[in-house]
């Protein structure tokens, strides 16, 4: 009972909090885990503390996949390297540079928990960093690669972190066979993720029915990730590799109706999870707050400090120094240069630091884990730091560099279209033959065809002119009729003309059509 007035709790909690959020447009994951801070700091509230299984069990599986599933492969294939770079190159470089500082600056560090903590805070997460750059139209180049990043950079870190737990348990670990071990976690999720993605694909192209196809479109994250890590490979890349499969022929395994429903459900699943384990973190820092002495939790903050300030300074350094080496002219150059300095600026920390600092063992074969409390602390005032003051200010950056948006993205759905209603003109004339008993209906479908045709040569000629305008008050006269409609209908079952069960059937169509509309 206990549980499950707290989970409710949690829920109201975050369904408030991101209601303000988007009032004083703040990014939610920052107001989230500052409002689980406060709230954690009330007297008598009682102690919450998320298990680490939940995040690496439940929460990071579905997260990963519907990440992968909507990636755009092409933009994923052009930004690959610098991707590869940015998730294995300076995942294993900021790693290293937090050991070295944290050797230095915490006593009783050992070198293997040295590097237990720079994995676990080395990989950014880019739930607030891409919500902020989408919301702001920045380019598309900048969006893909914090993606592509967040795809890939957990394998690494987690590949690393458990070679370092091991090494602290006093279980020998080799450089070479390390480097062996990771080639065949990696491959061996990879593979796990290509067979997986098969199945649910050969499944789901002989499947018509939406509630089943929602439900094991739920079902495969899990379906890649927990057999990858029974058998000792990546889960990660697994659920990551099922989602990029699956997600390049989503288009040919799902109706329209499992498509709506499918987007629905998936938005509000990751919207959960994510709210969850933001909020959750929030709790987390204020109950160590609470136990901790308060000088011991000052030193471990400004050491957390100090980390996150080499974190963003490494970052800092590789992002620009992958720009520097491209061979571009002096104006993509600093165009690139700017894009770095935004992409340099988006490293916040969040749920895979969480889990990973909470999963530490408590002790090791014989003895207690040293120095697990000052690592965990470490890592909570690393998320704080950078989610907070990165994710605040964020926005100002990207508006001060004045980036803009693609325009390419833009130009791709206008040529898109436009070729699509070629297609639908030709397909009309076809039809007039084939059906010429129909002929009013094929006169109308022509003429709507052609108006949108019309008005996307006008938008695609001079985007931003008098179209651009007249499309925007088509719309709202179109609106109006639908909501017309849908007054008419609620007053009719008012009235008891109808019940609900038709009010229901008949405005769901109203709301495709207001959809399709809107697209």
């Amino acid at each position: 009972m206990q549980t499950a007035v707290l989970l409710v709790a949690l829920l109201v909690i975050v369904a408030a909090l991101v209601t303000v959020s988007r009032k004083i447009r703040v990014p939610y994951p920052v107001l989230l885990l500052l409002g689980g801070l406060v709230v954690g700091l009330v007297p008598g509230i009682p102690r919450f503390e998320l298990d680490p299984e939940i995040v690496f069990l439940v929460v990071l599986p579905p997260l990963l996949y519907v990440s992968a599933f909507l990636t755009p492969i092409r933009d994923f294939k052009t930004n690959l390297k610098n991707i590869a770079s940015l998730a294995v190159g300076l995942v294993a470089a900021s790693a290293g540079v937090v050991a070295a500082a944290a050797m230095v600056l915490v006593p009783g560090m050992t070198w293997p928990l040295a590097v237990a903590l720079g994995a676990i805070v080395s990989p950014p997460d880019a739930v607030a960093a891409t919500a902020i750059a989408q919301r702001l139209a920045v380019p598309r180049r900048i969006v893909s690669i914090l993606e592509g990043e967040s795809l890939l950079n957990d394998g690494t870190a987690l590949t690393i972190y458990r070679a370092a737990v091991g090494a602290a348990a006093a279980v020998a670990v080799s450089v070479i066979g390390s480097l062996a071990s990771f080639v065949f976690v990696a491959l061996g999720g990879i593979l796990i993720g290509l067979v997986v993605g098969w199945i649910v694909v050969w499944v789901r192209t002989r499947i018509d029915d939406t509630p089943v196809e929602i439900t094991i479109s739920l079902l495969t994250p899990y379906a890649a990730y927990l057999p990858a890590e029974a058998l000792g490979v990546s889960g990660v890349l697994a659920a990551v590799t099922a989602g990029l499969f699956i997600g390049r022929r989503s288009s040919q395994i799902m109706g329209s109706e499992a498509r709506l429903a499918g987007r629905a459900t998936w938005e509000s699943l990751v919207f959960l999870l994510n709210g969850i384990v933001f909020l959750s973190i929030g709790f987390q820092i204020a109950s160590i707050s609470r136990q901790m002495d308060r000088t011991t939790l000052l030193q471990l903050a400004a050491v957390g400090i100090l980390v996150s300030a080499a974190l963003i300074a490494v970052r800092a350094l590789w992002v620009i120094g992958m720009s520097v080496r491209e061979l571009l002219s002096d104006d993509q150059r600093r165009t690139r240069l700017r894009e770095s300095l935004v992409l340099s600026w988006a490293g916040m920390r969040g749920v895979v630091s969480l889990a990973a600092a909470l999963a530490l063992p408590v002790s090791l074969p014989g003895s207690a884990l040293p120095a697990r409390d000052a690592i965990i602390v470490i890592t909570f005032t690393v998320i704080l730091v950078t989610l907070v003051g990165q994710g605040l200010t964020l926005p100002l950056v990207i508006r001060a560099l004045r980036l803009g948006s693609d325009s390419d993205e833009g130009h791709e759905e206008s040529h898109a279209r436009q070729e699509l209603i070629e297609q639908a003109l030709r397909r009309i004339d076809e039809l007039e033959k084939k059906w010429p008993d129909h002929k009013p209906l094929i006169d109308q479908l022509r003429t709507s065809y052609q108006h949108r045709a019309e008005h996307e040569e006008q938008l695609h000629e001079a985007p931003g002119n008098e179209a651009e305008q007249e499309l925007v008050e088509h719309r709202q006269i179109r609106s109006d009729v639908i909501d017309a409609q849908r007054d008419a209908l609620r007053a009719m079952r008012d009235r008891g003309a109808i019940d609900d069960d038709a009010l229901r059937s008949i405005e769901r169509e109203l709301d495709l059509e207001e959809i399709r509309m809107e697209a």
